[in-house]
């Protein structure tokens, strides 16, 4: 059994501090079983980040929209009928209450504390505690995702930390704003997801980059190699912590020697 005073010494160790601004990413089940589950995990990650600390996690939503992996798995096989009655049962996004998709109990305990900030995108919204939170979550524009009017952006402005907690590079969303740094016009796709902006439940379609994690795994290899990467244990599970702005460039150059150029037509959406 895995208690608090241990992970407290693992994030340490790892090279946690407090005045820290870190975007997890984790698997609460790599830790191996933990006294307390993931409110000890929280707990003493943001008592090793201190008062001045910031956590960030990323809180996503994609069942919330028809244009997700998550939405074809959950139609796959129903008639037209069936699947009408399933697109007007899926419920609006509400950055108060609307629960994470796939994200792990640790990021749930995060975005349910009573101090959290949550951004307001409909499909990857991040939560945070702390002194940065509002900052960092604030102004998440509905047409962009993962970039520059994103947390991701506010994150690397405030110089922080990823730490990556019994899971891999594929997990990795600072990538992602490299995919819209390494190209003056990265290849783009359409939208869609059931939003509430005051006048009752509505689908909302917007543009933005086609943002694409498949080769994640490999860049992070690359990118691992060639920057100084802290690696260590926490509790059973192999943890990570690197600066976000680092990723973030390195991933950039990485892009444009190892991505073909995307000549997809950007298609409509269908009704």
């Amino acid at each position: 059994m895995v208690d608090y005073a241990r992970i407290s010494r693992d994030f340490s160790a790892l090279g946690v501090e407090p005045g820290q601004v870190v975007l997890l990413h984790s698997s609460l089940s790599s830790i191996g079983r933990v006294e307390g589950g993931e409110h000890t995990v929280v707990a003493a990650l943001r008592e090793s980040l201190g008062p001045d600390g910031t956590l960030t996690v990323p809180t996503g939503t994609s069942a919330n929209s028809d244009t997700s992996p998550v939405y074809r798995a959950a139609v796959a096989g129903m008639t037209a009928a069936q699947v009408e009655a399933f697109r007007s049962r899926m419920p609006a996004y509400d950055p108060a209450s609307t629960p994470s998709v796939r994200m792990g109990r640790i990021p749930e305990c995060v975005r349910t504390s009573p101090d959290a900030r949550r951004s307001a995108h409909p499909q990857t919204s991040f939560a945070a505690v702390g002194p940065q939170a509002a900052r960092i979550t604030g102004d998440h524009a509905r047409d962009c995702l993962l970039g520059e009017r994103s947390p991701l952006a506010r994150l690397y402005e405030a110089g922080a930390l990823v730490l990556l907690l019994g899971v891999g590079y594929d997990k990795c969303t600072a990538f992602h704003l490299a995919e819209y740094r390494y190209h003056p016009d990265p290849p783009r796709r359409s939208y869609r997801a059931v939003v509430d902006d005051g006048e009752g439940r509505a689908w909302c379609e917007f543009e933005d980059v086609r943002v694409d994690d498949s080769d994640f795994a490999r860049l992070g290899a690359d990118f691992e190699r060639a920057v100084d990467v802290r690696c260590g244990a926490v509790g059973a599970a192999q943890a990570r912590l690197f600066p976000l702005a680092a990723a973030v460039d390195y991933a950039a150059g990485w892009f444009t020697a190892n991505r073909a150029p995307d000549t997809t037509p950007l298609e409509p959406l269908r009704p």
